[in-house]
């Protein structure tokens, strides 16, 4: 008959995508993991499986607790407020991490994507997701005149897109909030009405 687990699976979960975000996947050793989630190499792979299952189980809790949670929380503001707090939001965190770890999806997307091809995939389906939230946001604006049309909304989610995944790869070397809200600046005011 099976032990019961001795520790609880989302704290657990949660050293793990903490250990993995800041070291990479590379980086990160079996005995690291092991450590930061206090439980026995063997605990872990009987819970987790390989290094990789693990990492992939971190990713996708990672992306429920930041970006998964961030959209259904800002879906429920106006449009042009929803995308304005989204890059606030992202700028804060960035600015406030003193570890410089960045953003756990765009490391995946430049360090297991190109590899990996379902990795590939998990990367691009949430960058979708995002550009499909910022593409809903666009519209809904255009539609109710806070955001100026001059742009299609399909256009202008793609490039709040860009600018996002640029804010979060600058933020890894240059973690200075005016250096960040001035990227962010930039495209938000191509969002603005005359009035």
């Amino acid at each position: 008959m099976a032990r019961p687990r001795e520790f609880d699976e989302t704290t657990v979960l949660e050293a793990a995508m903490n250990c993995f975000w800041a070291q990479g996947f590379e980086q990160t050793s079996v005995r690291d993991l092991a450590e930061r989630m206090g439980i026995t190499g063997a605990s872990l792979y009987n819970a987790f499986g390989d290094k990789r299952s693990l990492y992939r189980q971190a990713f996708i809790h990672y992306l429920a607790q930041t970006v998964r949670d961030r959209v259904a929380r800002l879906e429920k503001l106006p449009p042009a407020l929803a995308i304005r707090t989204f890059f606030d939001e992202i700028i804060e965190r960035s600015v406030d991490d003193g570890q410089r770890r960045g953003c756990m999806l765009v490391n995946a997307a430049l360090e297991l994507a190109p590899y990996d091809p379902e990795f590939q995939k998990l990367v691009a389906e949430e960058m979708m997701f995002i550009e499909a939230f910022f593409r809903r946001c666009v519209a809904a604006g255009q539609k109710d005149g806070s955001i100026i049309e001059t742009r299609p909304a399909d256009e202008v989610g793609k490039l709040l897109l860009s600018v996002l995944l640029g804010i979060r790869v600058l933020a890894r070397t240059r973690p200075q909030r005016e250096v960040l809200e001035g990227a962010a600046s930039g495209a938000l005011t191509l969002l603005e009405t005359d009035s």
